[in-house]
């Protein structure tokens, strides 16, 4: 009988747990349909207002005057609207409206492969063309198609495989791919970026599948490189505007536009929640002019002070993500181990394939690279704990990291080192209360670097970050020149920060968030899924009167600096 009740106990539990199991399954799934089912009549709902705001500005559209704008994306916003579909067509409808012809360059299954349209898993699987073209025809509804002088036009391109081409580069291995030209054009280096990014690794597998994608994006980057360059001799534009710069299609238009001379302008989603940055540079690297003898007035140190606060609680977005809800302090037993050293060292990484690493990559090879200099510091200094910290971001739904930190701390078996502290990417602990506790800060290229810095750290910086173009941490320009330095700072008394870096460091923070940040909130709002939008409702007087609108317009046409008026 004992035997039985025991046995019981446990099968009981278990049904308990398969039922609860169950009733979270049913659950979760009904959620996802119900969301795809909402995304999908939304969508089609805001297909439909976009393409009736664009005939409504075709009909109003006055006669244009002057050489055209030519804007092109071909990699942001393949189903629902993308915050930089948005950015991009809001700024033309107000060209357009103000008498500025614009000549859109769009997709009509245009390669064989795009970034956004790849799947990882299976990569000869057909392309989703019909719902990217949907959108488009919604974009640029009411926009002729032939070149009818100075007028507003949408030239569709589409796809014709260079045969010569592809016997080629038939044979080559993945990394002769990688570097390869073609009629002076870097077409490998080209379509590298994109190809990382879809794949959601840097060290990319020389094998079929990848071999594959390389071949079919550099094919594909040749055919945008032809059909563009006629594009231009037929418009003769006065600038172009590409969406972020990075992904093939962008990248090889932009390459064209520049060795003509033509100014080409790049945007991206800017720091604030519903803002964009446009930039004569590159979006991804996001330069920034900020006058020598620029100070934050008392007012603009308060606003900064306000922003500051609610991001140290984890109260913050980034591109419509928002991380760390539910921010934990230090917990007992870290505390208690950290008691036990002399010190405190976190190690703050990055996401391998974000679009900001190729510009990082400027001393090491890559992140990992740095982290493996990072393990023999490690393992020679004892006496101190090293927390390393994963980017939240490594987890993204629908956008996780294939080759991640956590994936090099097993192999590595960091884990078993008695002086490190591994933190997932999946923890909420506070990287600030970390930081107020720490001798000094070890970052690749990450944010955190930055508010390292004004909280008054000590901050070692190993790759290009946004604010290294101003004196904001400490950056060695030599591998051996980082090693030295973490070891005189592992072995310093007191490590002597500049003045100029926490001030630097929030004046850079400043700019970002109120200078080169340019709300669109007017017109645009999150979507069923926050990275997504749809457009409100809106008057074509309030567009053209629109402060973010007129710095565009005037960056564009005029040469401007696409920074808001200080206040």
């Amino acid at each position: 009988m004992p035997t039985v009740t025991n046995c019981a106990f446990p099968l009981l539990k278990k049904a308990q747990f398969v039922t609860a199991l169950g009733i979270m399954t049913s659950m979760n799934l009904r959620e996802l349909y119900t969301q795809r089912i909402k995304r999908g009549l939304v969508r089609r709902l805001t297909l439909l207002k976009v393409a009736s705001v664009a005939r409504e500005v075709a009909r109003k559209e006055p006669q244009a005057t002057g050489a055209p704008v030519v804007f092109f994306k071909a990699s942001t916003g393949i189903d629902d609207l993308s915050w930089n579909s948005g950015f991009h067509i809001l700024t033309t409808w107000a060209l357009r409206l103000q008498g500025i012809p614009v000549a859109y360059f769009s997709c009509n299954s245009g390669m064989s492969k795009c970034v956004l349209g790849t799947n990882r898993e299976t990569p000869q699987k057909e392309m989703p063309c019909r719902s990217c073209l949907m959108q488009s025809k919604a974009l640029y509804a009411g926009t002729p198609s032939e070149i009818q002088g100075q007028r507003s036009q949408v030239h569709w391109f589409n796809f014709q495989r260079d045969s010569e081409l592809a016997t080629q580069i038939a044979t080559l291995s993945v990394e002769e791919l990688s570097t390869f030209h073609f009629q002076n054009i870097p077409l490998g280096p080209l379509c590298l970026p994109g190809l990382r990014w879809i794949l959601r690794i840097h060290h990319l597998d020389d094998d079929e599948n990848t071999r594959y994608l390389l071949r079919e994006y550099i094919l594909s980057a040749w055919n945008v490189a032809q059909k563009f360059s006629d594009f231009l001799d037929q418009t003769q534009p006065r600038a172009v505007v590409v969406f972020n710069g990075q992904f093939f299609p962008e990248a090889t238009a932009r390459f064209i536009a520049q060795k003509r001379g033509l100014r080409v302008i790049t945007h991206e989603v800017g720091l604030q929640p519903a803002t964009a940055y446009f930039t004569e540079g590159e979006a991804t690297a996001y330069p920034i002019h900020i006058p020598d003898e620029f100070e934050l007035s008392e007012a603009q140190n308060a606003k900064l002070d306000a922003y500051l606060a609610k991001r140290f609680q984890g109260d913050f977005t980034m591109a419509g993500v928002k991380f760390w809800a539910d921010m934990k302090g230090l917990d007992e037993g870290f505390l208690k181990k950290a008691a036990n050293f002399k010190q405190i060292v976190p190690i703050f990484t990055n996401v391998i394939f974000d679009t900001s690493q190729p510009h990082a990559n400027t001393v090491f090879e890559d992140m990992f690279t740095w982290l493996d200099m990072a393990l023999e510091i490690i393992r020679q200094n004892r006496d101190t704990l090293f927390v390393i910290r994963a980017h939240p971001d490594e987890t993204r739904v629908r956008k996780s990291s294939r080759e991640t930190v956590e994936g090099w701390v097993n192999r590595h078996e960091v884990q078993k080192e008695p002086n490190v502290i591994f933190i997932s990417p999946r923890e909420t602990l506070s990287s600030y209360e970390l930081i107020q506790k720490s001798k000094f800060v070890m970052i690749y290229n990450s944010t955190i670097g930055l508010e390292a810095s004004i909280m008054g750290a000590a901050v070692l910086c190993a790759g290009k970050a946004r604010f290294t173009q101003y004196p904001t941490v400490f950056f060695p320009q030599t591998v051996e020149e980082v090693k030295k330095t973490t070891q005189e700072f592992l072995s310093a008394e007191e490590i002597k920060i500049p003045a100029e870096f926490k001030r630097n460091a929030r004046r850079f923070l400043y700019y970002q968030l109120y200078r080169t940040s340019l709300p669109f909130g007017d017109f645009l709002e999150p979507s069923v899924r926050v990275t997504q939008t749809k457009l409100k409702p809106f008057k074509f007087d309030a567009l053209l009167n629109s402060k973010s609108i007129q710095v565009v317009l005037e960056g564009i046409l005029k040469n401007g600096d696409f920074l808001l008026k200080s206040e």
